[in-house]
Order: structure tokens, then C-alpha cells, then sequence
């Protein structure tokens, strides 16, 4: 076995999710799986079709963006994932897509604004939409400065991405992570989910009012606090 094949497979298994769940078409998106005892983790190779993957394929990053092993050229968005590791040290996977509804969310520049418990069940706050990137930031090192536009944006918030495990990045796209790749692929899979319905809400209803905070509290605690009493 090679040293890094558990996170090459999880990563592998992870992306693979991406297209089965209608998340991404062509080769618009990544997931990334960690190794914190290494400093290192494994992350889509750049512009490879999904049918044409193997974990094999995956390449190894540290936490600089630098390749440690792979003979590939590693996801565009590799240095935004490298930082966010550097800097969160709970999470263990990061996923990124082009999802239509959370995308189109993210072009308006728009939070997604709590409408239901479906939402609450995940977030007690709307999905943060980072604002659109400097002029200086972009001529900068961009996919680095994403990774401090996310984290920017959830400080200015008052947000902890232990709480909140998904953001849109102003007129791009979302990121969601978790504690492994697979939570931040599901993170990926609500986010869309909740965008399309938030959407077809205030197409029904345009002054349809946020949900009552007693049931964000009752609907999130009920999931994740500490009487949680969901699922087996």
C-alpha cells in the first residue's frame, strides 16, 4: 500500500458522489480528503473527467499548495482548499461545485434567507454569501485570496465554520466542508437542495417573512443539541 492511499480512496469516493448526485456537469468541481498527520491532502486533478478518475489519480497537496506526489496538475481550486485546512483545523474534507440553484444564489450576491425547517435542520443562520472579490485581491493570488474571502466573510458574519459548514463565494460558486469528505459532499448536496427551494418560495410568495426563531431553535436542536433526539 502506498502512504497516502486511504485519503487518495476517500477523496476518490467523495468526488465521485459529485456527478451521481447532480451536483456538477463536465469537470465543474472538487472534493478533497485530509491527512492531518501528514499535512497533507488529496484532491481532484485538474480538469479529468469523472468517468476517467481513479484514487490513483488523486493528487497529494500540503498545505501550501505544493504537490507532495501525483504526476497530474492538481484542482484549479487548490490553494483555496490548502488555506482553509491551514487555517480550520476541525475539518476534514472540503467540497466545491458549480450547482446550479446555490450558483445562481451566489451570482445574485445573495445569503439564502431561512424559510423552513429544512434549512433549520441544518443552519440556525441564512447561508452567508461572501461579498464579490477586490479588484486587488483578483490581480493577487485569486484562488488564495478565496480562501481568506471565505474566512473574511464568516468573521465579519460573527459565524464559526464549526457551525456553519457551507458558504457562497460571491458571483462564483459554493464551498461546504465537514468533518470528512463525505459530510462536505452532503453539505454540497443540502446547500443545493435549500437554494432551490428558497428560490421556488419567493416565487410562490415574494414576501414570504423568515422562519420564527422558535422553529430554527426547536427544528436545529432537535438534530444537534444536546438532547438531539433524531435518527436511531
Amino acid at each position: 500500500m502506498g502512504k497516502f492511499d486511504d485519503i487518495q480512496q476517500a477523496a476518490y469516493d467523495a468526488n465521485m458522489q459529485l456527478p451521481k448526485l447532480d451536483l456538477v456537469i463536465f469537470t465543474f468541481g472538487n472534493v478533497s480528503a485530509v491527512d492531518r498527520s501528514k499535512g497533507v491532502f488529496a484532491i481532484k486533478p485538474s480538469g479529468v473527467d469523472y468517468s476517467e478518475l481513479t484514487p490513483a489519480k488523486m493528487v497529494i497537496v500540503d498545505f501550501d499548495g505544493v504537490t507532495v506526489e501525483g504526476s497530474l496538475r492538481p484542482s484549479s481550486d487548490t490553494k483555496t482548499h490548502a488555506l482553509l485546512y491551514k487555517h480550520w483545523e476541525d475539518i476534514g474534507g472540503i467540497s466545491h461545485t458549480h450547482s446550479m440553484y446555490a450558483t445562481a444564489w451566489a451570482q445574485s450576491q445573495r445569503d439564502i434567507p431561512i424559510y423552513g425547517t429544512t434549512h433549520a435542520d441544518h443552519n440556525q443562520v441564512d447561508i452567508p454569501c461572501a461579498p464579490p472579490m477586490s479588484d486587488e485581491m483578483i490581480k493577487g493570488n485569486y484562488e488564495h485570496e478565496t480562501g481568506f474571502q471565505i474566512i473574511n466573510c464568516l468573521k465579519e458574519k460573527g459565524l464559526s465554520y464549526k457551525d456553519v459548514e457551507m458558504i457562497l463565494v460571491g458571483n462564483h460558486a459554493p464551498f461546504t466542508w465537514g468533518k470528512t469528505p463525505e459530510k462536505a459532499v452532503y453539505n454540497s448536496a443540502v446547500l443545493e437542495y435549500v437554494a432551490r427551494m428558497a428560490l421556488l418560495t419567493e416565487q410562490i410568495r415574494p414576501d414570504v417573512p423568515r422562519l420564527k426563531d422558535a422553529l430554527i431553535k426547536k427544528h436545529f436542536e432537535r438534530k444537534h443539541g444536546p438532547a438531539s433526539y433524531y435518527g436511531q
